[in-house]
């Protein structure tokens, strides 16, 4: 281990959290990449034409959308798994968290949770599989499965799409000098939640998620990251950052010094206790 990192309690990277929206008949969120992949067949019910899974989506919020999508009793997709036949990695071990690619994907009275799930994860290999993402992934040192997973990482801590490539580039400088990636993200995907918050009980949670006690990367993506954050993965911004932080929306700092980033997250905190008192 890295002997001149700083202890846990102290250290914070960029905290971030997402409302998502569900209208009606669609899911509307993020940017979705529009694909062919089920017919569309003229109806006359009510029922939606098109599922948006948005980017940065966890697995669980794709099984739900596709549950209500498809007007069927909740944990129907996730059940649908066992059936699918997924075509996933094998270090995924049957897990399609991260190969649920963000898109728009037509619905019709023949679609199924069976058939949904497919197309995503084909769509992903597609995506994932060419050269340059190999190549990429190559250069830095890991296989696909782990570029995906750095990927999720990324689609989940930053705070702007220009934001990425440093992000990436924190994971693996982190990752070169032995350590912990100590990502929120990745407590956040642990307690299943979404907020700015991490305490330091937080930190010390058991899960091989909790990246400030575990080294290395999390078992599986936290996420399905889209294509900008994949980019990001496998050609990362060159810089010496180790620490991030985004102090308010549209300032994200990024920094080697770590004395540097305890003022960025004293900011960090001076702003959310204003953000959190009531208008007088």
């Amino acid at each position: 281990m890295y002997q001149n990192t700083p202890s846990r309690s102290t250290i914070r990277l960029t905290r971030r959290g997402r409302l998502v929206l569900i209208a009606t008949g669609a899911v509307v969120a993020g940017t979705a990449v529009a694909v062919p992949l089920l017919s569309l067949d003229s109806d006359q019910d009510t029922r939606p034409t098109a599922l948006v899974i948005p980017e940065g989506w966890r697995s669980s919020q794709v099984y739900d959308a596709i549950d209500k999508a498809l007007a069927r009793p909740a944990g129907t997709a996730k059940k649908a798994l066992a059936r699918a036949t997924l075509k996933l990695p094998t270090d995924a071990e049957g897990n399609p968290e991260g190969y649920l690619f963000p898109a728009t994907y037509p619905l019709n009275d023949k679609t199924t949770p069976e058939s949904l799930l497919s197309f995503m994860v084909n769509t992903a290999n597609q995506k994932f599989s060419g050269a340059p993402v190999a190549a990429g992934a190559q250069r830095n040192a890991m296989n696909v499965y782990q570029a995906v997973t750095i990927a999720s990482i990324v689609q989940a801590e930053a705070a702007a799409k220009a934001d990425m490539g440093k992000v990436a580039r924190v994971i693996f400088n982190r990752l070169e000098r032995g350590m912990p990636l100590q990502m929120d993200s990745t407590i956040n995907y642990a307690l299943n939640r979404a907020t700015l918050k991490t305490s330091d009980a937080d930190t010390r949670i058991d899960s091989p998620y909790n990246s400030y006690q575990r080294m290395g990367l999390p078992p599986t993506p936290i996420d399905n990251p889209g294509q900008e954050a994949m980019r990001a993965a496998i050609a990362p911004t060159p810089g010496d950052w180790l620490y991030f932080v985004t102090v308010k929306p549209g300032d994200t700092r990024f920094t080697a010094n770590y004395e540097e980033h305890l003022r960025n997250v004293a900011e960090f905190n001076t702003h959310q206790k204003k953000s959190a008192q009531p208008a007088k």
